[in-house]
C-alpha cells in the first residue's frame, strides 16, 4: 500500500462518516501486447502486426494519445483504420471528468474487440505511478504521468521488438509536453502531423478537429465579435445580478434573432430577446449562456420578417455594408417591445454532430467550404475537405470545433457521410439523428439478459399468479400491430353487475432493475414509430412476442379487475399478477363489425358489447366533469409491399371501439394511481397535466374572434363547452381547426413523485389523479 488518506464527513441525515482511501500499487499489471513475454497475461489486446502505412512510422507501432487528443479527436479514434492504441488510466479519468459524451464514446471503442484499444492502469502500477511534486499543477502532473508511462512501455517492449523495431508513438498537441517528451527521447508527434502521414487513407485528414493553431490560420484579422468573458467573471456577475443565465434558443425563421429562457426560482422562467449577430455573440442553439440586459430604451420587438442566412457569394467574402448590417442588428419588429439583452459569455456548450449538406465554394481548387445544417436554428459551419466534389449532393455529418471572434462562421470538421440526399434510408437516418433518437442495434450485453428460448410459464410462476386463462379475454388494436400491450374482458355476474378486466403485459417479470436491458430501455425512453419502421425500446423478442398479449398463447399479465353496475359505477376493484390466454387479437374495425352484427352472439362479441355499452357511459361522465376532446387528426400511410414506398394516405377513421379501449385504459390508470398513492403516499409515480396560463390561449381567442365567437377558458369544463358551441355556418372544419389550436395551447403533461407535489390534477382528463400503468414497457 502506497498511501492512506483518512477524513470525516457529515451525511445527509446528520451523522458523521469516517472515510478511508487507500492507494495500492502492483507489479503484476499486464501491458496487453502480443509481443510481450514477461507479462503473464491470459489474453493480449495489442497486436503483433501493428502496422499502418505511414510516411513517418514505417515500423510497427502502438499509439498512446494524451487527454487533449482524445477529447478533440475522438472522431479520428473511432475510425476503423486506427487500431492498437494504449489508453492510460490517467487519460481515461481526465476524459470522464471533462466530457461525459466523449467518455461514453471512448468506452464503446474500448469494448470493441476489432479496434484493439487497451486500457493500462498506470496509476496502480509500481513503475508508472508518480506523486505530484510541490508547486506542480494537476495538469502538469498528468502530462508527466503520460510521459513516464510512454517511457515504461518503450523500455518494457524493447526486448520483444521485431527486426523492424516496435515503437510507442505518443500523440500530443501540447507544445510543452511534446518538447519535454522529445528531450526524454520519446517518439512524439502532433496528432495532425501523424494523421497527414497516413498515405493509404488521405480522407482521414477531413475528420481532424481543428486545434487552436489551425483556427487562427483560417480566420480574418478583423474582430467581428466581442470577447467572451471568462467563467470567473460570469459567475461573480450572476451572483451580483449583473448577468443572467439561461438556455439560448435560436429562431428558426430569422438567423439574426434568438430568445434566452432565463431560469428563475422554482418553475418560473422569463424570456429575453436577442437581436443582431454581435449581440448573439457566437452562441449556438441550446447553449447555456450568460446575458446582460440592455437599457430599456434599447429594447426591441420580435421581428416578423423571415430571414435566412444565404451565405457569402465567394467562400467567406461578404460585402462590408451587408456584414455591418448583420452584425449590428436585425429587422426590428412592429410588435410590443420585449426585454432585450446581449450574450456576454458561454457557460456550457451543447454542441453535437449536425446533419446537413455541403455548400461548395465558388473558388476553383478550394478546400474550404460552408456546411448548411438541416436544422435552420444552427449556423453554417466552415470545414476543410479535399473530397468536396464527392460529398456534393450527399447528406453528411459535421462537428463544430470552435468559433473564434474573428470568424463569421464556426469552424468544424467532417465526421461521416450518411448517403445521397433524397434517398429514403438517408433521410430517415437524418431524421433520427437530428431528433436524437437512439436507433442502433441492441448490444450483446443487452441481449444477454433476454430469456432463453423456448420459453414457457413455470409451476413457480403459476403458484404466485391468478389463473385467468378461462376468461374470454381479447385485444383490440390498430391493423398490423404486433406489440399488444393490453387486453380486455367483460362478463356478467350472478348479482346483475358486470366484471370488467384490463390486462397489461407484465414486462417487469422479464426486465430486472438496473441491468443492461433496463438501462438501455431507460435511455431510449419510448418506442418510436416511423412510416414502415418501428424503433423498439426493448428487443423484439420481448416487445412483439413474450410481452405481447397475442391470441391463443399463454402470457403473463398484470390485471386490474372491477365489479361495475349498470350505471358504470365501480363497486369493487382488485389487482392481480395473472396468467391469461387471449381468445382473439382484433383490429378496431373487426371489433366494431362484431358489435354491429346482430347475428353474432359468441362470448367474444358479448364481451365487446358489454365493454362498449359501459365505455359510452364512462365517456359521458368524463365529458360532464370537463374532460377535453381535442382534435389531432391522425393519418395512415399505405405502403407498397415490394418497394416499401408510401403510395396513399388516409385520415384514420375513429370508431366506437377506439373510444371503448381508451375509456378502459383511462379507468385502469386512474384506479392504479389511487391504489399506489394509498400504498406509497410519498413515492408513487404519478402523471399530471397543469392548467395552461391565460396567455397560452391568445392564439385560440384571436382565431375565435375572427368569426365573432367567444371561447371561455376559466376552467376545462368552460373550455370544453365553448369548443362544443363554436360552430360556423358553411365552414364545418372550423371547429376542428379550433380544437387543433386548443391542443397547441396546452401545457406538457409530466411524470412526478407524489411526495414532491401536492397538486395531482390532470387538466385534460379532468381527473384528480392519474398514472401510466397501461404503458408497461415505458413504466
Amino acid at each position: 500500500m502506497l498511501k492512506s488518506k483518512t477524513f470525516v464527513k457529515k451525511t445527509r441525515s446528520g451523522g458523521i462518516m469516517k472515510i478511508v482511501r487507500e492507494h495500492y500499487l502492483r507489479d503484476d499489471i499486464w501491458c496487453g501486447s502480443e509481443f510481450c513475454t514477461e507479462c503473464k497475461q491470459d489474453e493480449s489486446v495489442l497486436q503483433k502486426d501493428a502496422c499502418i502505412e505511414s510516411n513517418l512510422c514505417v515500423f510497427p507501432h502502438y499509439l498512446l494519445p494524451d487527454t487533449n487528443v482524445v477529447l478533440s479527436q475522438i472522431d479520428i479514434l473511432e475510425d476503423p483504420l486506427i487500431k492498437n492504441v494504449i489508453i492510460l488510466q490517467t487519460v481515461l479519468q481526465e476524459v470522464r471528468h471533462r466530457s461525459a459524451p466523449i467518455y461514453k464514446r471512448l468506452k464503446d471503442i474500448l469494448h470493441d474487440k476489432e479496434k484493439h484499444f487497451y486500457t493500462f492502469t498506470n496509476e496502480h502500477h509500481r513503475e508508472t505511478y508518480i506523486e505530484r511534486e510541490p508547486g506542480e499543477s494537476a495538469n502538469d502532473r498528468n502530462d508527466r504521468a503520460i510521459r513516464v508511462s510512454t517511457k515504461w512501455y518503450s523500455d518494457h517492449l524493447k526486448n520483444a521488438r521485431t527486426e523492424e523495431g516496435l515503437r510507442i508513438v505518443l500523440l500530443t498537441n501540447d507544445r510543452e509536453n511534446k518538447d519535454k517528451s522529445e528531450e526524454a527521447g520519446l517518439l512524439t508527434y502532433r496528432c495532425e502531423e501523424y494523421i497527414k502521414s497516413l498515405i493509404a487513407n488521405p480522407e482521414l485528414v477531413d475528420r481532424l478537429a481543428l486545434t487552436n493553431d489551425d483556427k487562427n490560420d483560417i480566420t480574418s484579422s478583423k474582430v467581428l465579435f466581442p470577447e467572451h468573458l471568462p467563467l470567473s467573471r460570469i459567475q461573480s456577475g450572476i451572483k451580483s445580478g449583473t448577468f443572467l443565465q439561461g438556455t439560448f434558443r435560436a429562431s428558426r425563421d430569422n438567423y439574426l434573432e434568438a430568445t434566452v429562457f432565463v431560469h428563475g426560482e422554482g418553475d418560473e422562467s422569463t424570456e429575453v430577446l436577442i437581436q443582431g449577430l454581435q449581440n448573439l455573440n457566437r452562441a449556438v442553439h441550446q447553449d447555456l449562456v450568460a446575458v446582460e440586459m440592455l437599457p430599456q430604451n434599447q429594447w426591441v420587438g420580435p421581428s416578423s420578417v423571415v430571414l435566412q442566412d444565404e451565405g457569402p457569394k465567394d467562400d467567406d467574402v461578404t460585402g462590408d455594408d451587408e456584414e455591418e448590417k448583420a452584425l449590428k442588428g436585425a429587422v426590428v419588429g412592429a410588435g410590443p417591445r420585449k426585454p432585450t439583452a446581449r450574450v456576454v459569455g458561454i457557460i456550457k456548450r451543447n454542441w453535437r454532430p449536425f446533419c446537413g449538406m455541403l455548400f461548395l465554394s465558388q473558388i476553383k481548387e478550394a478546400t474550404r467550404h460552408l456546411f448548411t445544417p438541416a436544422d435552420r436554428r444552427i449556423p453554417r459551419i466552415r470545414i476543410e475537405t479535399r473530397q468536396a466534389s464527392t460529398l456534393a449532393g450527399q447528406r453528411i455529418m459535421v462537428a463544430i470545433d470552435g468559433w473564434p471572434k474573428h470568424s463569421r462562421y464556426p469552424n468544424g470538421h467532417f465526421v461521416r457521410s450518411l448517403g445521397c440526399a433524397g434517398d429514403k434510408e438517408t433521410e430517415t437516418e437524418v431524421l433520427l439523428l437530428e431528433h436524437d433518437v437512439p436507433h442502433q442495434d441492441f448490444s450483446q450485453a443487452v441481449l444477454s439478459f433476454l430469456p432463453k428460448m423456448p420459453w414457457s410459464i413455470t409451476e413457480e410462476d403459476m403458484a404466485v399468479r391468478e389463473d385467468l386463462r378461462h376468461l374470454t379475454v381479447c385485444s383490440v388494436d390498430p391493423p398490423g400491430c404486433t406489440d399488444i400491450d393490453d387486453a380486455l374482458h367483460c362478463r356478467d355476474l350472478p348479482n346483475g353487475n358486470q366484471e370488467v378486466g384490463v390486462h397489461i403485459a407484465d414486462v417487469s417479470h422479464f426486465i430486472r432493475p438496473g441491468n443492461a436491458l433496463d438501462q438501455e430501455a431507460a435511455s431510449r425512453g419510448t418506442t418510436v414509430y416511423l412510416t414502415g419502421r418501428r424503433i423498439d425500446m426493448v428487443p423484439e423478442l420481448l416487445s412483439s412476442n413474450l410481452c405481447s398479449l397475442r391470441c391463443n398463447v399463454e402470457r403473463l399479465a398484470f390485471s386490474c379487475i372491477w365489479e361495475i353496475n349498470e350505471k358504470a359505477e365501480i363497486i369493487k376493484t382488485r389487482f392481480a399478477k395473472s396468467v391469461i390466454n387471449s381468445k382473439a387479437s382484433l383490429t378496431y374495425a373487426e371489433a366494431q363489425m362484431r358489435i354491429d352484427d346482430t347475428s353474432m352472439n359468441d362470448d367474444i362479441t358479448k364481451s365487446l358489447r358489454g365493454l362498449n355499452r359501459l365505455a359510452k357511459i364512462l365517456k359521458r361522465q368524463r365529458i360532464e366533469k370537463g374532460a377535453l376532446t381535442l382534435s389531432s387528426p391522425e393519418v395512415r400511410f399505405h405502403i407498397d409491399s415490394e418497394t416499401h414506398d408510401p403510395i396513399d394516405l388516409q385520415t384514420k377513421e375513429l370508431k366506437d371501439t377506439n373510444s371503448m379501449v381508451e375509456e378502459f385504459m383511462l379507468l385502469a390508470n386512474i384506479s392504479v394511481a389511487q391504489k399506489i398513492y394509498e400504498e406509497f403516499s410519498e413515492c408513487a409515480l404519478l402523471r399530471k397535466h397543469p392548467a395552461p396560463p391565460p396567455s397560452n390561449y391568445d392564439i385560440l381567442n384571436k382565431a375565435a374572434k375572427s368569426k365573432n365567437l367567444v371561447i371561455h377558458t376559466d376552467s376545462a369544463k368552460a373550455l370544453a363547452d365553448s369548443l362544443d358551441a363554436a360552430r360556423v355556418d358553411n365552414f364545418p372544419y372550423f371547429n376542428t381547426l379550433l380544437r387543433i389550436l386548443a391542443t397547441r395551447c396546452m401545457m406538457q403533461a409530466v411524470y412526478f413523485c407524489s411526495g414532491m407535489d401536492s397538486d395531482f390534477h390532470h387538466y385534460g382528463l379532468a381527473s384528480p389523479i392519474y398514472t401510466h400503468f397501461t404503458s408497461p414497457i415505458r413504466r
